[in-house]
């Protein structure tokens, strides 16, 4: 009788996109695995366990069910593939569909916060420009400041001619 656990452990899984399986007992790098199958790159299978909501995970009296996620890794063709992990073969269209859909919320996202970023610089420009429209009319509609103004126009410095002893 065998461990069943143990052969689990050593074997690489590859998952093809019509459903097939493949299982290899040596590591194999991902260029060989993508001359197996053109059209295909390779990506490890990321899997996640994420509870609903942070007082759920600290809380041991709920027994709330984690939600799972999985994402992918592309690896690069250089890339040697571990036993024990699952792999999965992707088509050629479907990464250049990931990654053009990535590239668009990314310039999505990039307008988005220049729209924001005109935003703010506009209404930091309108409070600007309030604050010198303020500024000008306390110093023209305080009293003391109009006083003050009035006299320094008025002033007029008072020089005594100098006299040259005769020579």
């Amino acid at each position: 009788m065998g461990n069943c656990q143990a052969i689990d452990a050593a074997t690489l899984v590859i998952q093809h996109p019509n459903g097939k399986v493949d299982r290899f007992y040596w590591p194999i790098t991902a260029i060989e695995l993508m001359k197996l199958n053109p059209g295909h790159y390779v990506a490890l299978l990321l899997s996640t366990a994420l509870c609903p909501s942070a007082d759920q995970c600290s809380n041991t009296t709920i027994k709330q069910n984690p939600v799972r996620v999985t994402r992918i890794k592309l690896l690069r063709p250089t890339d040697t593939l571990v036993l024990g992990q699952v792999y999965k073969l992707i088509t050629t269209q479907e990464v250049m569909k990931g990654l053009s859909a990535k590239k668009f919320a990314k310039m999505k996202k990039t307008q988005s916060d220049s729209a924001v970023k005109v935003e703010t610089r506009r209404s930091e420009q309108e409070e600007n420009q309030v604050t010198k429209q303020r500024r000008r009319t306390t110093r023209t509609a305080s009293p003391a400041n109009s006083a003050i103004t009035a006299r320094s126009r008025t002033w007029q410095p008072k020089l005594q001619s100098i006299s040259e002893a005769g020579s």
